[in-house]
């Protein structure tokens, strides 16, 4: 019994698999976060591209 508690202390592949999930997490957030960011700015930007169009006189 004391053989297998050593080993299983020792052993860090399970770790690395969960270090590399959080990591894996953690990119997934921020790429959402900013394209949500991004994309709530790009519609601003045709928003007020379209507003500028309707009231300017040379574009009609």
């Amino acid at each position: 019994m004391k053989k297998l508690f050593s080993r299983l202390a020792r052993d860090e592949s399970g770790a690395t698999a969960i270090e590399y999930g959080l990591i894996a997490a953690l990119i997934s957030v921020a790429l959402i976060t900013g394209g949500n960011l991004l994309g709530e700015q790009i519609d601003l930007t045709f928003t007020e591209l379209s507003e500028k169009m309707k009231t300017d006189p040379i574009a009609n």
